[in-house]
């Protein structure tokens, strides 16, 4: 099965070295340093959240992605206000950026949705174990709760 965020990340990241390369032959050095930096870190951070130790790192890995495009939005909207890159140049890569930063959030929003209805769920049957409890004859063995009598 093929993943999609990470081959547009990777791609995208091409992408960027590539546009840190030109901007380093127009002697551009800080602005294009920074955008190398934060425009390679998202496929960075999907590449971790794919190894992610539990569903709440990996929404923070994402998160952290999303973050780093964010800079990169910012990065390239300078690059392009202060004459480094043409209209066509920068439209062409925004409209890349769009699709991840589209992407990237949908994920976060998707997981996060998921990971509430598994809570809920077992809060649910939490309630329902309790509600099966308090109305069955009381027996220690039968019941995965315990029962403490108040002093």
């Amino acid at each position: 099965m093929e993943n999609i965020i990470k081959e547009k990340t990777f791609n995208f990241a091409l992408r960027i070295v590539k546009l840190y390369k030109y901007l380093q032959d127009k002697l551009e050095y800080v602005l294009s340093k920074q955008l190398l930096r934060s425009g390679t870190s998202i496929g960075a951070m999907v590449r971790e959240a794919e190894h992610a130790e539990s569903k709440q790192d990996f929404v923070h890995k994402m998160a952290i992605a999303q973050k780093e495009a964010n800079d990169t939005d910012y990065w390239l909207e300078l690059l392009y206000k202060s004459d480094f890159l043409t209209e066509a140049m920068c439209k062409s890569i925004i409209e890349d950026f769009h699709e991840i930063q589209k992407i990237i959030s949908s994920i976060i929003l998707t997981t996060k949705t998921k990971l509430k209805a598994n809570i809920k769920m077992k809060e649910q049957v939490t309630l329902s174990q309790l509600y099966h409890f308090l109305n069955s004859p009381f027996t220690i063995h039968h019941s995965p709760l315990v029962f403490v009598p108040l002093v």
